[in-house]
């Protein structure tokens, strides 16, 4: 009976971590409502999943807005370049729909990869800005290079990513409602948490041994270019 009630047993810390995944989701979605704030949201959101799947975290809503502030300026400047591109894709797609001809077909394939790359930074852009100080220029550089190199994560992570999209696709209206609405409750946190696992692991490889007790450098293979204090080591 001591053991039910164990706050160490893994039916309350799985419920702890669903509570924690809630609540970071509904200030996710309220910080994302002024629209140029999606950015810094979005960073946030990272910043606290990147720790939760450490298992670092100790207070959700302390960290979450720790970061929206710290990075608020680069997030935005960031979500304001992301918008105008993909703005931009979509346009160029609506122009190609009115043309007919191989043409048509080949313009199509070139805005098509151009969407797999800016998927590609999308996925890391805004993990990258959370975990690493650097300029806005290397930070995008830094989200491409990561997204080549580490090939096989970001597929994957396209993949969960992408994945919640499927419920428009239900047919059953009462299941559809049902799958929005548990979207709405925690699908962006845990989607980010999830992704956070492979993240870390990534990171892994661009942070020294050391890097809890001092500023350290993100280092890109064959780069001398790139540096980066770790961001959630300096305030």
């Amino acid at each position: 009976m001591d053991r039910l009630f164990n706050m160490d047993n893994k039916f309350f810390t799985v419920m702890g971590r669903v509570a924690d995944l809630i609540m970071l989701n509904v200030v996710f979605l309220i910080c994302c409502l002024p629209i140029v704030t999606i950015g810094a949201s979005l960073t946030a959101l990272h910043y606290v999943t990147l720790k939760m799947a450490r298992n670092e975290e100790s207070y959700i809503i302390r960290s979450f807005f720790k970061s929206f502030k710290q990075n608020f300026k680069q997030a935005t400047v960031i979500n304001l370049i992301m918008l105008a591109v993909a703005a931009i894709l979509y346009m160029d797609l609506r122009i190609v729909g009115n043309i007919d001809g191989t043409m048509s077909q080949v313009l199509y394939i070139v805005f098509f990869a151009f969407g797999i790359l800016y998927m590609m930074v999308f996925l890391y852009i805004y993990p990258v800005l959370a975990k690493f100080y650097n300029s806005i220029k290397n930070t995008f550089r830094n989200a491409f290079l990561m997204a080549i190199r580490h090939l096989p994560y970001t597929v994957l992570m396209a993949v969960i990513t992408l994945l919640p999209a499927g419920v428009f696709f239900i047919k059953s209206f009462r299941i559809q409602s049902m799958a929005i609405m548990l979207l709405c409750m925690f699908g962006f946190a845990l989607e980010a948490f999830i992704n956070g696992h492979f993240l870390v692991k990534i990171f892994d490889n661009y942070i020294p041994a050391d890097a809890d007790t001092q500023d350290t450098d993100l280092q890109n293979e064959n780069s001398a270019e790139t540096s980066s204090a770790e961001n959630d080591h300096t305030v």
